[in-house]
């Protein structure tokens, strides 16, 4: 008489079953969470917002192409809808097959062609962190515009790993984008960031000079009010904006979001309003429990800025946020293991945006800008 499987035998066989259904019924939600529609959160303030994208070029440095996004106050009913991330531009995806949301699945606030709306308004220069590109900061930037700000976003070619310019995709260099670069306070990361300092800061203040004369915005040439200017920016970005803001007298304010403190501005401080605003545990507030050398070495930093500098500093972090919450990444769909792996936290990624947008405006606002 032939037996039939043991006990043993048949728990596993429904034990599998079981994970093999979980498994499945997990991809098909990843599926369908990776095609779903996101609507970026929209703006707080009171105007509509308006973008254009150029392609600039620096006569000035040898002749250095950069790709500069503006977002502005625009008058309602004009323009059109504007593609999140248009062309070749959508290369910003990481592009796996599932887990993430596609790019053009992502509604955007902003109209492309819009009027601007009459008036003058101060300028926010927006860089992003290393590696990534200043369209990846639209919810914070469309912000700020519906608040009354002209942003400016440029993105430091060969530092991306991708930027777009005349409709060409261009990659990192090992130059731009060294890949030995952590980003922490040794000496070996210093020295690579006083090099890339020296070109950020340089397409930064290119960026605020030419914000009323770029060929597609031009027609923003009457609504630009360069007397009330401002740095803002991510990681490396915010690294950059503090030093900006330091070496442009007409400065108003900086933002830095999770940056590392590097270079003179990090040693001589600022004159001006700063928020050094950091994710859940950082240390570049210099109010955290260093838990490691790179750690201790920001807190030193982060107390070394703050003494030297003579305008207000403000610090906080938000909880339940990771480096790339200050990014557009907060907002995207991210299978689980993508999320752990790409450092975002627990908090609901709209909210914390909407958070840092408030903190940004509240700064800028103090400092007259």
């Amino acid at each position: 008489m032939k037996r039939g499987p043991g006990p043993r035998l048949r728990k596993a066989a429904v034990a599998l079953a079981f994970a093999c259904a979980v498994l499945g019924a997990y991809a098909g939600l990843v599926a369908w969470r990776s095609e779903a529609a996101v609507d970026l959160p929209h703006p707080a303030g009171g105007y509509p917002v308006g973008r254009v994208e150029d392609t600039a070029t620096d006569a000035g440095r040898g002749g250095r192409q950069l790709s500069i996004w503006t977002w502005y106050p625009a008058v309602a009913g004009t323009g059109k809808v504007a593609a999140y991330a248009p062309g070749q531009w959508g290369g910003l995806a990481i592009g796996l097959p599932l887990g993430e949301t596609k790019l053009d699945r992502v509604h955007d606030a902003a109209r492309e062609q819009a009027t601007p709306a009459p008036g003058r308004f101060p300028v926010v220069v927006l860089l992003p962190g290393l590696g990534f590109a200043a369209p990846q900061y639209a919810v914070l930037a469309e912000d700020l515009a519906s608040r009354g700000y002209l942003v400016v976003g440029v993105t430091p070619t060969g530092s991306a790993n991708l930027t777009v310019l005349d409709g060409r995709p261009i990659g990192p260099t090992a130059e731009g984008n060294p890949s030995d670069f952590a980003g922490e306070q040794t000496a070996h990361d210093r020295a690579i960031a006083q090099r890339l300092l020296a070109v950020w800061v340089g397409d930064a203040r290119f960026a605020a000079d030419t914000a009323a004369s770029l060929t597609e915005s031009s027609t923003l040439a009457a609504n630009v009010d360069r007397s009330r200017l401002a740095y803002l920016g991510h990681s490396f970005g915010g690294t950059t904006a503090l030093q900006a803001c330091h070496d442009d007298s007409s400065c108003k304010a900086a933002i830095n979001l999770d940056g590392a403190l590097f270079g003179s501005a990090a040693t001589g401080g600022l004159k001006v309003p700063t928020l050094l605003l950091g994710h859940d545990g950082s240390c570049i507030t210099g109010d955290c429990h260093p838990a490691s050398p790179a750690d201790r070495a920001d807190v030193v930093a982060a107390r070394g800025y703050g003494s030297a500098s003579t305008g207000p500093v403000r610090r906080a972090t938000l909880p339940g946020t990771g480096h790339l919450n200050f990014s557009d990444d907060g907002i995207y769909y991210w299978a689980g293991p993508l999320r752990a792996l790409l450092g975002l936290g627990s908090a609901d990624g709209s909210r914390v945006l909407a958070r840092t947008g408030a903190l940004i405006a509240g700064t800028l606002h103090h400092a007259g800008v």
